[in-house]
């Protein structure tokens, strides 16, 4: 049994399917990426760039792949440093519970061809505003756990 926080509550009714996903924490400047996310019906989501393992993907491929194609980004994946669960519903209104593992990645170069979610945005936030605007409450404690790590 996996022994890490579990954030988000479950909604009544409804089975959570288990989905593995890795995201990563970047830092330039000061300032960490972040991906804004506009929906159809106009809601604004900020994440930490990074989603679902795909079937035959180790966390870091997914990591590395999700970086370039939500933010644009060459990237290598570092150190593993937390895991946290996370319950959601998605878009379509279909439920997960991310099981995620939170990578520090150093971005290796620009990579605009790499990015195919063109709904993502890349933003560059201070860590502390990226804590109090981010979507998924476990993405704000992986921040505070990047910004603990010795």
């Amino acid at each position: 049994m996996r022994a890490v926080p579990q954030f988000g509550e479950r909604m009544g009714g409804r089975v959570y399917a288990d989905r593995p996903a890795a995201f990563g924490v970047a830092e330039r400047d000061g300032k960490i990426a972040l991906v804004r996310i506009e929906k159809p019906d106009g809601a604004i989501w900020r994440d930490l760039p990074g989603g679902a393992v795909d079937p035959g993907e180790s966390a870091e491929q997914a990591v590395v792949r999700e970086f370039g194609e939500e933010a644009g980004l060459a990237i290598a994946a570092g150190e593993a440093f937390a895991e946290a669960d996370q319950y959601f519903l998605n878009t379509e209104g279909k439920a997960f519970d991310n099981r995620g593992t939170f990578f520090a990645v150093t971005i290796e170069a620009e990579a605009p061809d790499l990015k195919v979610e063109k709904d993502h945005t890349l933003i560059w936030v201070k860590p502390l505003e990226a804590m109090t605007t981010l979507r998924h409450e476990a993405h704000a404690w992986a921040v505070a756990a990047w910004l603990r790590r010795p």
